[in-house]
């Protein structure tokens, strides 16, 4: 009896940093697994993914490798590699997320443009006007920054987003700041949002709201300096910044910047959808003037810190993919497929494929 219970059960595979484990105190997961009939065993990146399995589901927090990958490193391609081969080959295993998507996701332009493109617009959700800045010529970035519609101030973010640069940013408030900007990266319009952040954190169809302090409201101004910070310094929950003080003439009462619940889950609807991921954490602000929600910045597999019975929440995703045997199976676009590939096998959910950009001048709206 106990061996045929045995052979019912299935496998979660997961591979993330030995900090990422202890910090959502991964061991825990294994119990609620287990309670749900899968084992969980950590991935072994360094042996065949064969003698490991075999996995009904393989899980990860993978963007540092991935990220070190596109950079060209070695051992980082190596190791991709080996587990996109294994996925090729193992079409049944549920991947989440797929890691094409996640490459794209890394990609702060590709993850703009991607939003800007889908049906978030017939919600009257929006992207603030953004382009890719290239050039270290300051007439060609202030030119391409007048194309893409970019008015200042503005928010300057590293191109790439992830590892530990991807959160030093700067707010740039006239022509002079421009030799401020660090390219490769991405300018996007400011909102005034009075100081709040709320983190969207998505796990499938589930989502949970954390409020976070955020930027003050800013204007333009043809004498200010470039205004330099790290973005965990002033969103954090704990994070004490001047920055995040209103000024004394904006108390924010006349403006107010709440979400709205019915937005926030549409958001998660065609957020999940258009970019085929699972777990997301989507940084959204209400513009102060207009009450209209915008999306600002998209993370794959985020902290999920505040986010109140997680694992449980994780286990009802893979259960559900799993019962629903959605195969992530079509992982890999040909070059000439682009968009991110959706996490459902039926054509009427797929949304707004991304639009295939290369250089820097096709790479503005």
């Amino acid at each position: 009896m106990e061996s045929s219970k045995n052979k019912q059960r299935k496998i979660i595979g997961y591979w993330m940093s030995e900090k990422k484990s202890q910090k959502l105190n991964w061991s825990e997961f294994a119990k609620v697994s287990r309670n749900h009939g899968f084992d969980l065993v950590k991935v072994d990146l360094n042996r065949p993914l064969e003698e490991q399995g075999p996995f009904t589901v393989i899980i990860h927090k993978l963007t540092d490798i991935i990220a070190q990958s596109l950079k060209g490193e070695k051992r980082a391609c190596e190791i991709i590699e080996h587990v996109e081969n294994y996925i090729k080959q193992h079409p049944e295993v549920l991947i989440i997320d797929p890691l094409e998507n996640v490459k794209k996701l890394l990609d702060r332009f590709t993850s703009y443009r991607v939003i800007h493109d889908s049906d978030l617009h017939n919600i009257d959700v929006f992207t603030p006007p953004f382009v890719e800045l290239t050039s270290n010529d300051i007439h060609v970035n202030l030119q391409t920054l007048k194309e893409a519609g970019v008015k200042f101030p503005f928010v300057c973010k590293p191109s790439v987003a992830n590892g530990t640069d991807c959160h030093n940013m700067a707010i740039v408030f006239n022509e002079k700041g421009l030799k401020d900007c660090q390219p490769p990266c991405v300018a996007h319009a400011f909102v005034n949002h009075n100081a709040v952040l709320y983190k969207l954190f998505i796990i499938g169809g589930e989502y949970h709201i954390v409020e976070r302090p955020s930027l003050k409201n800013f204007y333009p101004d043809p004498d200010r300096e470039t205004i330099y910070f790290n973005s965990h310094d002033v969103s954090k929950s704990d994070s004490s910044s001047s920055l995040s003080v209103l000024d004394e003439d904006e108390s924010g009462e006349e403006c107010p910047t709440k979400a709205d619940p019915a937005t926030l889950g549409h958001i998660v609807e065609i957020i999940t959808a258009v970019l085929g991921m699972n777990l997301l954490g989507v940084d959204i602000v209400v513009e102060n003037k207009t009450g209209r929600h915008a999306i600002i910045d998209i993370n794959p597999y985020p902290g999920y810190d505040g986010y109140p019975n997680f694992f449980e929440s994780l286990i009802r995703c893979i259960r559900s993919k799993v019962s629903l045997n959605q195969g992530l199976t079509r992982i890999f676009p040909s070059e000439e497929d682009s968009g991110f590939e959706t996490a459902d096998s039926s054509d009427e959910k797929k949304r707004s494929p991304l639009l295939p950009v290369s250089k820097a001048h096709e790479r503005q709206l």
